[in-house]
């Protein structure tokens, strides 16, 4: 059975740093796509970065490249979203996911291609 859960949401500043963490189960990192996405309020989820660690390739929002990083633990069974110079329009709820199928693209990082969700983690930046 494919779980996930994140962790590492909180209130900071503009400008600080998070790193989220998505702790995953029922499946191989290296098999699958993995994406994180957000959900602001009143807006639709979207994606934040996407890979395919098998290919080493990885995919990230315009808003968010070279300023987020995702990176894996195979030890630990964990997707790590690192985030930095975080600004007041990053806030949302953050979701890791994954799809059924491991031939997926998945790199197009959007929400409908994805299957099994975590239940978010709520990042709020302050100006």
């Amino acid at each position: 059975q494919v779980q996930l859960v994140e962790s590492g949401g909180g209130l900071v500043q503009s400008g600080e740093s998070l790193t989220l963490s998505c702790v995953a189960s029922g499946f191989s990192l290296d098999d699958y796509p993995i994406g994180w996405f957000r959900q602001a309020p009143g807006k639709e989820r979207e994606g934040v970065s996407c890979s395919r660690f098998n290919d080493l390739t990885t995919h990230y929002a315009d808003s968010v490249k070279g300023r987020f990083t995702i990176s894996k633990d195979n030890v630990k069974k964990t997707v790590y979203l690192q985030m930095m110079n975080l600004r007041p329009e990053d806030t949302a709820v953050y979701y890791c996911a994954t799809t059924n199928d491991p031939m997926d693209y998945g790199l197009d990082c959007i929400p409908d291609d994805y299957d099994h969700w975590g239940q978010g983690t709520q990042v709020t930046v302050s100006s």
